[in-house]
């Protein structure tokens, strides 16, 4: 299964899932002469490769196998594919980036217009068919040679361009767009019985229910013939009964059936209601499984805009208002959704679906649901593997001259996504409780863009905890308690200049999301203010600034310094700080003069 077909004849390698059927089959009892080592997962014979592989495979989930961060990682079965357009042998590996519920669950690999199978080529040494040219833009801005072999480029080609090293004796696609190719490849490969056309929806089937106790219940109810009924508006909402115990139930007979802990609760499951359909009153069985949190997060960006109507999902006008077009050729929607890049698959598609549906039956007026998406790097940090590959508890680790076990037993250290899975998470409670919540918050803001993943460091941690210090000590004498800052005095040409530069800074990396940048410019002017006022008295105007400009990012501190000021109410309402342009601009500027190489002045 392939959505390029154009590119066929840039496939170099073929790739099955591990839950893939013909794995087994595909599977060769020895490796072929002259097998490259890192193809082999260090095994000494394929049945043995593949087996250890996909052992560890299914350890893993779907998100985790597709996320961008991780290492790409494949054994080879031993076995060689055709590529029907040229007649190449091409190797078939068993890789965990391809998943049996995409497709067919087994793919066509062309290294130069994925990022993925670019990635996989690299690490196992796979030839790089440039079969899309790339536009003259797109080499200088990865700073390589116009026209460079693809052994230079640093990254996948995803975009659209003429077709090139693409033909055989009967069809050639040269010269052809991407879509033009796409067609006459597809007709080619269909008149020699080679493969037909497949429109393929990412759009998945979606089991709606989970077998525990939070989520919202289904209003559903079930009668004694066994089928299902829905309750009347009069019935709704239904609201979770009060429980203690959370677990399934439990039993010793291995062919009962599962029951969700809802169904312990008999005086709530039994329900004794007219539904109005003409039966009267009758007694049924609620339905005690309950949705899961997707049921919320598909369109609470909706609900955000009228969360205390209780007789629609959200009032016409003020969804217009909030999420309507703007202008000709706006799609609506909120302005801005950060989100991780793991959200794309699931959460982001189902809730662009749930958008349109309701577009489409005229409850809304925006077309989209986000206008803007940003994707959010992720906080990495060490994970570590036993000798089977499974991953262990971090924090059980112990190290020692350079190398790493748990219970005495050596283990393996890589960089990966921080969560459950890997079971390297951080929890967020010490360190608030160690450092305060300000602090973490400015640490993970400063560790890097935002949009790039970044190793957490803890003990990087104390310089963002420093930096706090030092404002407060700018407003509160550690001694005493009492305020430092002058209400009388001006601030100097020089640090009014510091001033404004930094608001400029810091509301443009607030617009761009660079905040990383926001907090170094406001790192500066408190060095500046600590220098220049050693004794305190920094003048009240400048110090209400800096109160504000810290204020998103260090909100507590910001509000109690604010209040420290004689500020009676909050400084969230306060309007953020502007720049004044005149204060942008040098007086004055050295430039240095040199005559014959050499600086006269």
């Amino acid at each position: 299964f392939t959505t390029r077909p154009d590119t066929l004849f840039g496939a170099t390698y073929m790739v099955i899932a591990p839950e893939h059927p013909l794995v087994d089959t595909l599977t060769t009892s020895q490796w072929p002469a002259d097998v490259p080592a890192a193809w082999t997962g260090g095994a000494t014979s394929p049945i043995d490769a593949v087996g250890n592989y996909v052992t560890v495979a299914r350890n893993r989930s779907d998100l985790d196998r597709q996320s961008e961060s991780k290492e790409k990682t494949g054994v080879f079965t031993g076995s060689f594919a055709t590529n029907p357009v040229n007649g190449e042998s091409i190797p078939v590996f068993v890789a965990d980036y391809v998943l049996m519920g995409y497709g067919t669950g087994a793919i066509m690999a062309v290294p130069s217009g994925d990022q993925r199978d670019f990635e996989f080529a690299r690490a196992f040494d796979l030839p790089i068919i440039e079969t899309v040219r790339p536009g003259n833009a797109w080499f200088e801005r990865h700073g390589i040679a116009l026209g460079a072999p693809t052994t230079d480029w640093l990254e996948a080609y995803v975009g659209d361009g003429a077709i090139v090293n693409s033909s055989n004796d009967e069809v050639s696609l040269n010269g052809l767009s991407v879509t033009e190719a796409k067609e006459a490849v597809t007709s080619w490969l269909e008149s020699k019985g080679l493969g037909t056309g497949k429109v393929q929806y990412k759009l998945r089937d979606w089991l709606f229910s989970r077998q525990r106790y939070w989520g919202e219940p289904f209003p559903i109810v079930w009668g004694d013939d066994g089928e299902p009924r829905a309750l009347p508006d009069t019935a709704l909402p239904v609201v979770l009964p009060p429980m203690d115990d959370f677990t399934p139930k439990t039993s010793d007979d291995e062919n009962s059936d599962p029951e969700p802990p809802l169904g312990r609760v008999t005086d709530w499951t039994t329900v004794t209601i007219d539904l109005g359909d003409g039966e009267g009153e009758q007694t049924y069985r609620r339905e005690v499984n309950t949705m899961p949190n997707w049921a919320g997060s598909c369109w609470y960006e909706l609900r955000y805009c009228d969360p205390d109507n209780d007789q629609a999902l959200v009032d016409p006008a003020n969804e217009k208002y909030w999420m309507g077009p703007q202008f000709d050729g706006d799609c609506g929607g909120t302005d801005l959704y950060v989100g991780g890049v793991e959200h794309a698959v699931l959460h982001l598609l189902y809730a662009r679906f749930w958008h349109k549906v309701l577009f489409d039956l005229g409850h809304v007026s925006s077309k989209e649901p986000y206008r803007r998406l940003f994707n959010q790097g992720m906080i990495q940090a060490y994970a570590y593997t036993d000798e089977r590959g499974f991953y262990v508890e971090a924090s059980q680790v112990v190290e020692s001259d350079g190398s790493y076990t748990i219970d005495g037993d050596p283990v393996n250290r890589e960089l990966g996504k921080m969560g459950k899975s890997l079971k390297n998470a951080v929890a967020p409670d010490e360190m608030c409780e160690r450092y305060g919540a300000d602090t973490l918050r400015l640490y993970e803001m400063f560790s890097g863009p935002l949009d790039q993943s970044r190793p957490w460091d803890t003990t990087a941690v104390v310089g963002m905890y420093r930096l706090l210090q030092r404002v407060w000590r700018l407003f509160v004498d550690e001694t005493t308690g009492s305020i430092r800052v002058d209400s009388a005095a001006a601030p100097s040409d020089d640090t009014t200049r510091v001033l404004h530069r930094t608001i400029d800074s810091v509301r443009d990396g607030m617009e761009t999301m660079r905040f990383n940048t926001s907090i170094a410019r406001i790192t500066e002017l408190t060095n500046h203010l600590t220098s220049t006022y050693p004794d305190g008295g920094v003048p009240s105007t400048v110090a209400e600034t800096l109160a504000l400009l810290l204020a998103p990012i260090a909100p507590h501190i910001a509000e109690e310094l604010w209040s420290r000021l004689d500020h009676p109410g909050s400084l969230a309402y306060e309007p953020f700080p502007v720049a004044d342009p005149q204060w942008l601009v040098d007086d004055s500027v050295e430039i240095p003069v040199s005559v014959n190489g050499k600086v006269r002045g």
